[in-house]
């Protein structure tokens, strides 16, 4: 155990290295490390290196006075690098030097040992900061897995909301979908002063085919249908909801009559390009869709209803008047 620890000792003086690094391995601590001024410190440490290379350090034994950058500027530039705050500092001071030490404890020493140490206090002393460091890695590594535990909770609760919006059959968005995302888009209209279309799409005989064909054809129908829609759509700010069993229902912000009714008529051309067989309709052997729209400038007294009632009702007269068609509202 003891010899897995890394142990850095940063002193002029070649007996302090010697009488500590004996010390240390004597009782079993062979990783030990020496730098004898604070520039060599600061070198072995990577601490000035452009790819921030750190090796992994445990504890440091430094000396408050040496030439050059002194024990209290070093730690200060220890300090200053993330991957060392963690790591304990002991200053190895002489008792002439104690008035450094409030300026050492300010630049984040942890203790002091004093020259000439005490082979029974400075082991005891080490040991008790190597606990400290290890408890504190421990505790690192706990908040790291409790942060990427946490990452991946909000990563799974933000696909769930994603996936409760969209139409598992379909890929497209739910009624859910629809729902809060055409009230957003009315009431940004509204705000806006600018128009909103919203049309509703039905698919011709589809309770036909489904006995015809089967539910299973019958899904992979609304599928294919579905996809036809969204390839339809070229705005991103335009979507595609299921609106309910057969149904579905474009929102297309900034949008007046005349550019729903070609947008409209996009869908129905690519919904037939499908050209899936439908051998009970009664308006073709294909597949088509009928289409109701509705367009208007929401007012600050008008009802989001209006324009959903209003395109539904379009929807019916173009069912009533022969489908595979496009019929609009006049607000």
């Amino acid at each position: 155990m003891a010899g897995k620890k890394s142990i850095l000792i940063v002193d002029d003086s070649q007996e302090i290295h010697d009488l500590l690094g004996s010390i240390l391995q004597g009782e079993g601590f062979g990783s030990i490390h020496h730098a004898r001024s604070g520039e060599e410190a600061i070198k072995l440490l990577g601490i000035n290196t452009p790819d921030n290379h750190n090796p992994d350090i445990d504890i440091i034994l430094m000396d408050i006075v040496m030439p050059g950058i002194d024990g209290i500027e070093t730690l200060r530039a220890i300090k200053a690098r993330e991957h060392y705050r963690d790591v304990p500092v002991v200053m190895v001071t002489r008792l002439s030097e104690v008035e450094y030490l409030k300026k050492a404890f300010e630049a984040g020493a942890i203790d002091y040992i004093v020259k000439p140490a005490n082979e029974v206090e400075f082991v005891t002393r080490v040991r008790s900061f190597l606990k400290l460091k290890a408890e504190m890695d421990l505790r690192r590594a706990r908040e790291a897995e409790l942060l990427e535990t946490t990452m991946k909770l909000r990563k799974a609760n933000a696909t769930l909301e994603r996936l409760s919006y969209i139409d598992e059959l379909t890929g497209v968005g739910n009624r859910r979908y629809f729902d809060e995302l055409y009230l957003k888009e009315w009431k940004r209209a509204r705000r806006e002063e600018s128009p909103l279309s919203l049309v509703i799409i039905d698919i011709d005989f589809f309770k036909a085919y489904n006995d015809f064909y089967g539910h299973q054809a019958g899904d992979s129908c609304l599928a294919k249908v579905a996809g036809a829609i969204a390839g339809s759509l070229k705005r991103p700010v335009d979507f595609v909801a299921r609106y309910g069993g057969e149904e579905f229902a474009l929102v297309l912000p900034h949008t007046e009559l005349a550019g729903a009714r070609i947008v409209a008529g996009n869908v129905l051309k690519a919904v037939h390009a499908l050209k899936i067989n439908h051998g009970s309709s009664m308006v073709g052997d294909r597949v088509t869709i009928s289409a109701g729209i509705g367009s208007l400038v929401p007012g600050r007294d008008d009802d989001p209803d209006a324009l959903i009632h209003g395109a539904d009702a379009a929807l019916y007269r173009a069912k009533e008047t022969g489908r595979n068609r496009i019929e609009t509202v006049d607000f």
